[in-house]
């Protein structure tokens, strides 16, 4: 493994490794959003995924989905067959959720190494008034070749 390489891997892995932002560590959880996204080709300085999701809000039934895409700037080479990506969704108020709430613009810390099956995390905030955070409950499921190492921005529609 070349000393790029080597370096670039670890930089994948403490991505992914990220602790969630401070925003996420003072909040309550809501529920969960499970996006499933479709495949993509990393272009050295970034890519975007499209994806479809599911949010869940917690203690009912009640289920909003979403359309959306997920962006990376930074290092992002390589091709992937979709996947899976599942956040638990905290807010930093006790206001109830209402409908519709996290439609808007997110932003944070990404990272994803892929050889076969892959694995990332992507810890964002925004929403409504920055007030959602989006916290990596499980990791990617990607299938490919892929490195990417960078700032996320995720728009839900």
């Amino acid at each position: 493994m070349s000393r790029l390489t080597g370096v670039l891997v670890f930089a994948a892995l403490a991505a992914v490794a990220l602790p969630a932002p401070a925003s996420a560590q003072s909040s309550v959880e809501v529920g969960t959003l499970s996006c499933r996204l479709a495949p993509s080709v990393g272009l050295l300085v970034g890519s975007r995924q499209r994806m479809s999701c599911v949010f869940t809000l917690a203690n009912t039934n009640r289920k909003e989905t979403y359309s959306g895409a997920i962006t990376r700037l930074g290092l992002d080479v390589g091709i992937t067959a979709g996947g899976r990506l599942v956040w638990a969704v905290r807010s930093k108020t006790n206001l109830p959720i209402g409908k519709r709430t996290l439609a808007g613009t997110y932003v944070g810390a990404s990272g994803e190494i892929a050889l076969g099956l892959g694995v990332g995390a992507n810890a964002l905030v925004g929403g409504t008034n920055r007030t959602i955070a989006l916290q990596p409950l499980s990791v990617e499921g990607s299938v490919g070749v892929s490195l990417a190492v960078g700032v996320a921005g995720l728009r839900l529609q």
